[in-house]
């Protein structure tokens, strides 16, 4: 697939021939289903804690006498059935975790390069560099590259005047190329990516011969 390659004042300067393993491999929409699911599991903490009734601090004398009132027998205030008792079968601490092997995942995010690609939604840029933090120089560049829709901008390595000219834009998101994830594809209508950051999603994601995947690093590269 071949992309026109733009300059950051939206000027087409060339064109780009897409590695087709990797932006026109078969889309498997239940796999990236998975992925987003286990990464989104994967984001929760699961700090949530309701105390039982053995654990609310509250008086441990008798409600009232046993016989004579004509009301249910109780012993504790810490009874579910008072207000401020113990809570049953509330939610304790637990891990959501899933596991999903990496070839499965990067398979997921070859599935949604190739729907991002197939969509008309990939903007190649033939570099991206500034001398100083500027968002009125990414907000312009943006409209003009993607009509205002909400973008993802891949970096190739870290650019703290890219990432800080672009903090302040509620649409648009930096993200290094080597931290590319499913829920960051799905969430953004437009990638955007310099020819440098697409070396680097190439870089890991392609195929060697026999169908062997690149190795790198999981602590780099959490996909």
């Amino acid at each position: 697939m071949e992309l026109p390659v733009y300059n950051m004042a939206g000027e087409q300067v060339s064109t780009f021939e897409l590695p087709a393993t990797i932006f026109e491999a078969n889309i498997n929409r239940d796999l990236m289903h998975q992925a987003l699911v286990r990464q989104l599991a994967n984001k929760r903490l699961g700090t949530h804690k309701a105390k039982t009734r053995s654990e609310v601090n509250r008086t441990t004398a008798k409600v009232y006498r046993q016989k004579g009132t004509g009301r249910a027998r109780h012993g504790s205030r810490k009874a579910p059935i008072f207000v401020g008792g113990g809570v049953v079968h509330g939610p304790l601490p637990r891990k959501y975790t899933k596991q999903m092997p990496r070839k499965m995942r990067r398979a997921a995010l070859c599935s949604a390069l190739s729907v991002k690609a197939e969509q008309g939604d990939i903007v190649l840029l033939d570099q991206i560099s500034m001398d100083a933090p500027k968002t009125k120089h990414i907000a312009g560049m943006m409209k003009s590259l993607t009509n205002g829709e909400s973008v993802l901008l891949l970096l190739a390595d870290r650019n703290e005047i890219v990432e800080k000219s672009a903090r302040n834009l509620t649409d648009v998101k930096t993200l290094r190329a080597n931290y590319l994830n499913i829920r960051d594809l799905l969430g953004y209508s437009k990638i955007v990516m310099p020819l440098a950051a697409l070396d680097v999603v190439s870089g890991f994601l392609e195929q060697e011969a026999g169908d062997e995947w690149v190795d790198a690093e999981d602590a780099t590269v959490e996909a």
